[in-house]
């Protein structure tokens, strides 16, 4: 049995439909724009694709991992990109695919960079290297250090990962242990210029607002 196989058995009749529609990038990334960003209010969360739809909420780990389950419903393979980040920062995964062996990558943010990207890269790390620069801090330091290899799902059944009612820590950790490269030498990292404060500004914008505090 193919793995788009495997994946459509433990589906519901309604994810399934979900998912037939999503039937290229674009489609992938307007659904996950339609969701609202998950800002964890009642605690951190590492929700599966099934508990995504559920809830029509995410951060970019949960819609890495739905945007990787629709690419593999149609016959692609899972794929995530892990993009890590100095301590005091926070990383960000997206979903790969490629199209005439070019990359681009689906992406859940709540801010107009570290979005979507077309498959214009000719490899992973080109891709990676575009979130560089509008990777920064409040204090304009450049924050970004590592990529990940491409992270393939299709290591783990559909159950473990897509239909799962628990917390996927354990899928977390396993992405963040996986083989990484880094950005730039260690030399070149301590002489970045920071970033100027239009460019400060522009990031501190947001779709979707922070929830009222209780």
């Amino acid at each position: 049995m193919s793995y788009r196989d495997k994946l459509k058995a433990v589906l519901s009749p309604a994810e399934r439909a979900v998912f037939s529609k999503l039937n290229s990038p674009e489609k992938i990334q307007d659904y996950l724009d339609t969701l609202s960003i998950n800002f964890e209010t009642k605690g951190e969360t590492y929700m599966s694709p099934r508990r995504v739809m559920r809830e029509k909420t995410a951060h970019c780990f949960e819609g890495a991992l739905l945007a990787a389950a629709a690419f593999a419903y149609h016959g692609s393979k899972p794929l995530l990109l892990d993009l890590q980040t100095i301590d005091r920062d926070e990383d960000h995964v997206v979903a790969l695919f490629a199209e005439d062996r070019r990359w681009g990558a689906t992406s859940k943010t709540n801010h107009p960079i570290l979005r979507y990207r077309d498959p214009v890269y000719k490899t992973v790390r080109e891709l990676a290297m575009s979130y560089f620069h509008e990777y920064m801090m409040d204090d304009g330091t450049k924050s970004l250090r590592n990529f990940s290899k491409p992270f393939d799902l299709s290591k783990y059944v559909p159950a473990e990962w897509v239909t799962e009612e628990k917390e996927l820590d354990w899928l977390v950790d396993a992405l963040d242990n996986s083989k990484h490269f880094p950005i730039a030498p260690s030399y070149t990292i301590r002489k970045l210029r920071k970033a100027s404060p239009i460019e400060i500004k522009a990031i501190n914008n947001t779709e979707w607002p922070n929830p009222p505090s209780s």
